[in-house]
């Protein structure tokens, strides 16, 4: 599936582009607001609050920061959705379709984005304060609300469902059908790990060597694992884009066409 999608991918590298933009604006966030937040922090003083005042400030940036990085994952989910799914439909996507898309369905992405965040939030609270089985358990139910809604940001851009709608649809789905999307998200797992080894012989190799061989190492390292992530986030959403129509419909998206698409949802 990794194959067929990355040839679909092939022909709109503006999905790459897509995922490259949602990794900057990720770092807008991050330097916008802890950089004033230091900032101030540095400014006033400790006599302002001191340990626990500065407890207080990084705590509340941090769940800024984790919600609107939430929020701009989901958007730009949204654009690469969208892009894959007029490219599957037989249309020839760009940066600017895709991401206008993507924002006339933001009412429902907004949402859901926050939804996505206090679902992520309890769950990571629920597992701080459980011990061994508890941490278990909680994963289990992250587990099974990610795959109850892996078809949610798909329901809402291709046929318009909004976030509870698409979230019904999405779970819906998941009940009518045999079979399960877990394959395709190990399997795309064990793809990305696959493709980060050669970035660890590397490290090894030039923390052997040292020196300027070290630093230079360490940069190709990063542009490399960058690289992955990009291609890997770009195939993930086609494949996911394409997994919407067959099974709402049962028809394979074109680019499918001969691919082992059945293998994830067998209709019941």
């Amino acid at each position: 599936m990794a194959k067929v999608s990355w040839q679909v991918l092939r022909k709109d590298r503006e999905l790459l582009v897509i995922t490259v933009l949602s990794f900057a604006c990720s770092i807008v966030v991050l330097v916008g607001l802890w950089v004033p937040a230091i900032w101030l922090f540095d400014a006033s003083g400790p006599a302002d609050g001191g340990k626990g005042g500065m407890n207080q400030t990084l705590a509340l940036v941090g769940l800024a920061t984790a919600l609107a990085l939430t929020v701009v994952g989901v958007f730009f989910k949204g654009a690469l959705v969208s892009g894959a799914h007029e490219r599957l439909s037989g249309g020839d996507p760009t940066v600017r379709s895709s991401l206008r898309r993507a924002t006339s369905r933001l009412p429902a992405l907004l949402p859901w984005a926050v939804l996505t965040f206090a679902v992520g939030l309890i769950l990571a609270a629920l597992k701080e304060r459980a011990g061994r089985l508890g941490r278990f358990m909680t994963d289990m139910v992250g587990a099974a609300w990610g795959v109850a809604t892996f078809l949610v940001i798909p329901a809402m851009i291709v046929d318009g469902h909004g976030t509870v709608s698409g979230l019904k649809a999405s779970g819906s789905l998941l009940r009518e059908t045999w079979g399960e999307n877990l394959a395709a998200r190990v399997g795309f797992g064990l793809l990305g790990f696959l493709a980060i080894v050669p970035a660890v012989i590397l490290f090894f190799v030039a923390g052997a060597l040292g020196g300027a061989a070290l630093i230079v190492g360490i940069v190709v390292i990063l542009a490399y694992v960058a690289y992955v992530v990009v291609v890997l986030t770009a195939l993930s959403a086609v494949f996911q884009t394409a997994l919407y129509p067959y099974a709402t419909t049962g028809s394979v998206p074109a680019g499918f066409e001969g691919s082992n698409l059945r293998d994830s949802f067998i209709l019941n």
